[in-house]
């Protein structure tokens, strides 16, 4: 059985994006793996966010992803802050790691030409961070996106040297954890690209959101006048709705409307209505599941330290190995 591990940044709400494009494979992934999810609540802190914020956030992502599917029992759900050791072996991974090679990664430049009054050293030596994440579950694959690509291949760099430096063969050397067709890649609502809160509120369709809010954002989204001729191509827009059709409604309700499209007598109006009504039978389960582990705080509390009780068994063990080949010794 592989270690998988990924993180969950405790920023924004789930919303049909993320459900389809990760969480629905991270459901799958823990009846066959030993999988490790955390929510990364130290990487949070390169944007200073407030404490209250910060503890909101994570409960937060907690209740959504555990509505969403994620089961303590199956897997490791915990807050990367209960797991102390990974500040440590963050520290001695730092001490291997050369500024040269961390000033070159993309995402950092990036970060340095949009925010350069808050250029710390934390987004410096953020993958580090990330790779103190992995290696200390001695994970062997990681679900990553397009923009994390760079920071798994600094992880591999980053064992490789270890076990180069100090003659051990002591960390796996983590894949790309790859979904294939199974990602579904969910469009926004504005009619451009993928969903995301990033793109304008108005653009996701939030798992938290209420019946009238998904039929507000359903219905002001971007169509067009409509086809002149059969068979017409469609816009980005009237396709982003198409997707989300099929991925919420039945067959035959997909073949209604493609056929009135393709016969150039769709009305935009009746299809927005259909499918605002579609993505409202599938998240309103989910919905009141969050709502009602959000108001549960002793559940929270103890999926928190049933999380933080097996992340710390697993990282303690690692750290404990790492210090002994380092050669700390205690007198």
């Amino acid at each position: 059985m592989e270690i998988v591990l990924s993180g969950i940044r405790p920023t924004g709400n789930l919303h049909l994006g993320n459900y389809f494009g990760a969480v629905r494979n991270f459901v799958r992934m823990q009846e066959q793996n030993q999988c490790f999810f955390f929510i990364a609540d130290y990487h949070s802190l390169t944007t200073h966010p407030k404490p209250t914020d910060l503890h909101g956030n994570v409960k937060q992502v907690l209740a959504e992803y555990l509505a969403a599917g994620l089961d303590p029992e199956k897997s490791t759900l915990y807050v990367q802050s209960d797991l102390p050791e990974v500040a440590e072996l963050y520290l001695i991974l730092n001490m291997n790691a050369y500024v040269g090679e961390l000033e070159r990664v993309t995402t950092f430049k990036e970060k340095v030409r949009k925010q350069p009054d808050n250029v710390n050293a934390g987004l410096l030596t953020y993958p580090s961070l990330m790779a103190a994440d992995i290696l200390i579950h001695k994970a062997h694959k990681v679900p990553v996106g397009k923009d994390q690509e760079q920071h798994l291949e600094m992880t591999r760099t980053f064992a490789r040297r270890f076990n180069r430096m100090y003659q051990e063969d002591f960390f796996p050397i983590p894949q790309a954890y790859n979904f294939g067709a199974e990602l579904v890649k969910i469009p926004g609502l504005d009619g451009s690209g993928k969903m995301g809160k990033s793109e304008g509120e108005g653009n996701a369709i939030f798992l938290i959101d209420d019946p009238k809010t998904i039929r507000k954002k359903v219905m002001r989204a971007v169509t067009d006048t409509g086809p002149t001729q059969m068979n017409q191509p469609k816009t980005d827009g009237v396709e982003n709705l198409f997707t989300l059709l099929k991925v919420v409604s039945t067959p035959d309700v997909v073949e209604h409307f493609e056929v009135q499209y393709n016969n150039c007598i769709i009305r935009y109006g009746d299809l927005k209505k259909q499918l605002a009504e579609d993505i409202i039978a599938f998240t309103e389960p989910i919905r009141q599941r969050i709502l009602e582990i959000s108001s549960d705080d002793n559940y929270i509390s103890r999926v928190a330290r049933m999380g933080a009780e097996k992340a710390r068994e697993s990282g303690a063990a690692t750290v404990r190995e790492v210090r002994e080949i380092i050669g700390f010794r205690h007198f």
